[in-house]
């Protein structure tokens, strides 16, 4: 039913696309596949991340989440560059999961370092 419905959407935003954007709009990896879709959510992690950064405070950083989300942020980025399509915009999502979390595990490591040195 989903699928039936969203197909039909796709008809008719197919009459709407200009023809500069054709290209994008039927790429193997536009906006018609789940190729698309994926990574355009995953930009929440970023965004959630990124607030992270300036809001969280450092003692309530979760050390083993920030290290796998860095990590799958490289594994998906390897990931999306062996895959058919090649999908840059997936490409592009995880590096910045990767970078967000390597920068949180950062500022948890010099916080812990600090804790370290004021207790001696």
């Amino acid at each position: 039913m989903a699928t039936a419905i969203y197909r039909t959407l796709i008809k008719i935003a197919d009459k709407f696309v200009p023809q500069t954007f054709q290209p994008l709009w039927n790429h193997e990896a536009g906006p018609k596949t789940i190729f698309f879709w994926a990574p355009a959510f995953k930009w929440g992690l970023v965004i959630a991340g990124i607030g992270d950064i300036y809001s969280r405070p450092i003692e309530k950083l979760s050390i083993p989440q920030s290290s796998s989300l860095a990590v799958t942020g490289l594994i998906w980025s390897r990931y999306s560059m062996v895959i058919i399509p090649k999908n840059y915009s997936l490409l592009s999502v995880n590096a910045f999961v990767a970078l967000i979390n390597t920068i949180q595990l950062g500022r948890a490591f010099m916080y812990q370092n600090s804790l370290q040195k004021s207790q001696k």
